[in-house]
């Protein structure tokens, strides 16, 4: 067989050959693809919702059609009548695009460990405090490894070229003058590294987490290398530097629970019956879906010249079913008041004394 091949390559001109050598890699690489996708999407579809197949064909479906074609032309160069200068070049550029390609194998392989870890560590559930806290710590490992697997495979393919072995060889020399001058240059950048480092394992902050931060309440929606995104309540994004959250202050609602403790001022005359209004919070309360039946306290917590501050206070599951059971209770409670105690609303009070009565008369 081998020998008819031989007379074949030789009855065939140089570049027809060489064409159909690059034809056939990508057929055959078309091939492969065709027949592992389906064996593989077979697998997936018999498991559950998760499968760690289906998760490779989502992450890799693209690549294989370049990878494959690229192993099967490696593997079939030296059969090709190129020249010899076509051929380093077709060598090289497959060697990058090789490397290239490897690395994205590596980036898709952690892409696919990630969604294994999502789904065994699934943030949607109420107390979710634990898998925050891991999820926080895959993200900050994630893009490193990919940054770190970026820089290695360009410093691969800088260093097979002959030209690039010799400036990185004049170039030690000064490295250590270098590394001074970019540490300074970058001392911001590596601070911001650092924090970002120290964050994904002591965890003053994770994903999701629910912050008060320059005044504004939002859930933190990323945790980049250098920089952290909050999704605002009203859908605005703040983005602020990681080493923000190690240098300044900050209130951080959920940081070892997701419950929380809203609260209820209610301002009245001295009139109304305290007794009756704690009741009526208790039985609105004991009704209300959003209460976590924790928490449901009415004590009059101020006494002004003109009126009595009355806290209700109530536990919720999160910061969100918090605000909006306070809006609940707020709005029933003085509807209560309005109807039931018209006269122990809030008023001023204006007294004349029996003088000041003959005076106007």
């Amino acid at each position: 067989m081998n020998e008819e091949l031989i007379r074949i390559s030789a009855s065939l001109p140089s570049w027809l050959w060489n064409l159909a050598i690059i034809l056939f890699s990508i057929l055959l690489g078309i091939i492969i693809k065709i027949i592992l996708i389906p064996l593989v999407s077979k697998v997936a579809m018999a498991q559950a919702s998760y499968s760690l197949f289906h998760s490779f064909i989502r992450r890799f479906n693209r690549l294989l059609s370049v990878l494959i074609p690229l192993l099967v032309f490696n593997s079939l160069i030296p059969i090709t009548r190129f020249g010899e200068q076509t051929l380093l070049l077709a060598g090289k550029i497959t060697e990058i695009l090789l490397i290239s390609c490897f690395a994205l194998v590596f980036i898709k392989s952690i892409s696919v460990l990630e969604d294994y870890l999502y789904h065994r560590f699934n943030i949607n559930k109420e107390n979710n405090l634990r898998e925050r806290k891991i999820q926080t710590q895959i993200v900050f490992i994630r893009k490193l490894l990919v940054a770190l697997i970026i820089v290695f495979s360009t410093a691969i393919i800088l260093l097979s070229f002959e030209n690039m072995r010799k400036i990185g060889a004049g170039l030690l020399t000064g490295v250590g003058v270098g590394g001074i001058i970019i540490g300074f240059a970058a001392q911001k950048s590596l601070g911001n590294l650092l924090a970002g480092f120290q964050i994904a394992f002591t965890q003053p902050i994770r994903l999701d987490d629910v912050l008060i931060v320059e005044g504004e309440w939002g859930k933190v929606e990323e945790i980049n290398l250098t920089y952290v995104v909050v999704n605002i309540w009203d859908k605005r994004r703040l983005v602020l530097p990681i080493q923000y959250f190690i240098e300044k202050p900050f209130q951080n609602w959920t940081r070892t629970t997701a419950e929380i403790l809203g609260t209820v001022f209610i301002y009245t005359d001295f009139t109304v019956p305290v007794d009756k209004l704690r009741q009526k919070l208790t039985e609105l309360l004991s009704v209300h879906p959003l209460w976590d039946g924790q928490v449901a306290v009415l004590q009059v917590t101020d006494l002004k010249e003109e009126t009595m501050e009355i806290r209700c206070l109530m536990s919720s599951r999160n910061a969100g079913q918090a605000f909006d059971l306070r809006c609940d209770i707020r709005e029933q409670m003085i509807e209560y008041i309005r109807i039931n105690f018209n006269e122990s609303l809030s008023k001023t009070r204006v007294e004349f004394s029996k003088k000041e009565n003959e005076n106007c008369k």
